[in-house]
């Protein structure tokens, strides 16, 4: 009997009954081949073998008799103690290293050690975001630059999906078109900006299209990188059991290149953001982009830093997002 084609019962996920007979089928031994994860039965004898070892050692010992089922031991809840204070250690010093930043830039500037004119200075900063959060053009343009960037993001991530995974499906194409993708990834980006201007026009879309021309390329890039580097053997075994070429993608291909994905969402949201301030510079009358140019036009540059503040804070928060999505999907998928 090939191994291939069966496995002895007890062995498959549609064994878990002791007194089932027979043979597993072919897809759940292609499932364990490529994913590796011990399933039913096999996964019950491990957890009890892990636990009885646990219980002998000391390291590990359970509650209400459950093997492998239980609470830490007293050096692992150390470990994780240490761990905790490690982590709060780093958090409280990143915060002490901004709010010197800040202490010391007010004090430098009311003693006369930095101009204000110039470099401005947390309290006018302060200010000048009350006055305009009061007037409501805060609002305005700092929502304009939100969805342009987010809007930005999003078109350029499906793009580079779409085309990586064409160029995945088409490997004659994949060899025509690398070289010009290496080539726009080098052009610098601003140099597009006056071309933009006269094909769509001074206007949102020029916007849109330099925040997705500066991300599209890294994605496509990426992406396709990571469909090419999947596990031929698991191509493969695929291939071997007679599956198509959407299903090896879907079902190999796709799901390996996920973490990958993810990395380029983190990557995207950062240059869609940059994308978007220089297509304000550029042409818009109203987002963040635009504050900090006029602000530089008529010397104003408490408005200009307040504009770079306004920046830090919402670029963060979206690469945080962006951070706890890309947790939480890689929780699910551990979990699965």
């Amino acid at each position: 009997m090939s191994t291939f084609e069966a496995t002895p019962a007890g062995q498959g996920k549609g064994d878990r009954n002791p007194r089932r007979r027979g043979v597993a089928p072919r897809w759940t031994l292609a499932r364990r081949l490529l994913f590796g994860r011990p399933v039913g039965p096999v996964r019950d004898r491990v957890r009890r073998e892990t636990g009885a070892a646990g219980e002998r050692t000391g390291e590990f010992r359970t509650v209400g008799g459950a093997a492998g089922r239980g609470t830490f031991s007293a050096t692992h809840k150390a470990y994780l103690r240490a761990r905790r204070r490690r982590q709060a250690a780093v958090a409280a010093t990143q915060v002490l290293l901004v709010v010197l930043v800040i202490v010391l830039w007010e004090v430098g500037a009311r003693a006369g050690w930095l101009n204000p004119f110039i470099v401005s200075q947390p309290s006018r900063i302060w200010d000048q975001l009350v006055r305009m959060a009061a007037a409501g053009d805060l609002w305005v343009h700092l929502g304009a630059t939100v969805w342009r960037t987010l809007a930005g993001f999003g078109l350029a991530t499906a793009l580079g999906i779409l085309i990586a995974s064409f160029l995945w499906w088409s490997p004659f194409w994949a060899r025509v078109i690398d070289p010009y993708l290496v080539v726009l990834n080098s052009v610098p980006k601003i140099s597009l900006g006056p071309v933009f201007i006269v094909w769509l026009g001074t206007n949102v879309r020029a916007v849109l299209a330099m925040a997705v021309a500066i991300a599209v390329v890294v994605t496509i890039v990426m992406l396709y990188t990571a469909f090419r580097d999947t596990d031929p053997n698991k191509i493969l075994l695929l291939r071997s059991f007679g599956a198509t070429r959407r299903q090896v993608f879907t079902k190999v291909v796709l799901p390996a290149a996920v973490p990958t994905l993810l990395a380029a969402l983190k990557v995207n949201i950062g240059l869609a953001w940059v994308g978007t301030i220089m297509g304000e510079f550029l042409v818009s009358g109203t987002g963040l982009g635009y504050l900090v140019i006029y602000g530089g036009q008529v010397f104003n540059m408490t408005l200009v830093m307040s504009s770079i503040v306004l920046l830090l804070l919402v670029s963060t928060a979206l690469y945080y997002l962006v951070d706890q999505i890309e947790r939480r999907i890689a929780a699910r998928r551990g979990a699965a």
